[in-house]
């Protein structure tokens, strides 16, 4: 349980670093393709009795670089499916011919929180670091290309160059995750946190660190939530986001109408 609670602290973290730029980008797709694409890599790697966590580097990473590089030339998200499409294709040859094919796609699509080793601990800290440090080096050029892509042009930045980069960075975080939590619980922790952070907040700095302790009371309220009910840590994972999306949303819709409704009283006030 102590290992579960660290390693699940550390992809929280992560996922809410770089899930807020998921969804600030409106990446969602690739982000849900590569982590579901990669676990491919990872049973590749299984049959071939070498570490999961090298094929899911070496397929997350291929991944990425397809992604990025044929989305320049047709239309981004036929590429991104096309991609997954393939590595899925992949991932099912291999699993087929395993001798653990039904605990092997539990595993690799579901995640073993409850069960990570000490040994897992220290790759992804090192992993995760090193998808942070990327983030913040990278803060700048991801918001420019992102808000006013003139202005980015206009500094030199390629967008082609920075989705890829940042597509890497996803690559990175989906290598330090799947075999925690999941190829299908990392996108969940990608994209339901960061968006209720967004629904709270306009402001960059104050969305990430939203997104950062939304993540984290999730997965820490989803094990706790898994010890107590025998229950999969991925529904709890999966309910938790979606609740606080719609807090957040509602919270949003109501501090819209407030705002409105006083704009409209200060000008009644104004024009009498």
């Amino acid at each position: 349980m102590i290992n579960a609670w660290e390693v699940g602290t550390m992809v929280a973290v992560v996922a809410g670093v770089v899930g807020f730029f998921v969804v600030l980008r409106g990446s969602a797709f690739p982000a849900h393709a590569i982590p579901n694409g990669a676990f491919a890599g990872a049973a590749g790697a299984n049959l071939m009795g070498i570490s999961p966590l090298l094929g899911l580097g070496a397929f997350s990473l291929l991944g990425a670089v397809a992604i990025g590089t044929l989305g320049r030339r047709t239309r981004s998200d036929v590429a991104t499916a096309l991609v997954l499409v393939l590595m899925l294709a992949l991932g099912a040859a291999f699993l087929s011919q395993s001798t653990e094919y039904e605990p092997q796609i539990f595993s690799l699509l579901f995640g073993e929180i409850l069960g990570v080793s000490t040994s897992q601990l220290t790759p992804v800290l090192i992993i995760g670091a090193v998808c942070i440090l990327a983030t913040f080096a990278m803060f700048r050029q991801l918001m420019l290309t992102c808000l006013v892509p003139d202005i980015a042009h206009s500094k030199g930045l390629r967008p082609a160059v920075v989705d890829l980069m940042f597509l890497v960075i996803v690559a990175g975080a989906t290598t330090m995750t799947v075999p925690v939590v999941g190829a299908l619980l990392i996108f969940t922790l990608m994209i339901g946190p960061p968006a209720a952070a967004r629904c709270l907040t306009h402001r960059p700095g104050v969305a990430m660190a939203l997104s950062v302790a939304i993540s984290v009371s999730v997965v820490w309220a989803a094990i706790a939530s898994s010890f107590q009910s025998n229950w999969p840590v991925g529904f709890f994972v999966g309910v938790f986001s979606a609740a606080w999306y719609g807090v957040a949303r509602l919270a949003h819709t109501a501090l819209r109408a407030r705002r409105t409704t006083l704009a409209t009283a200060i000008s009644y006030t104004a024009a009498s």
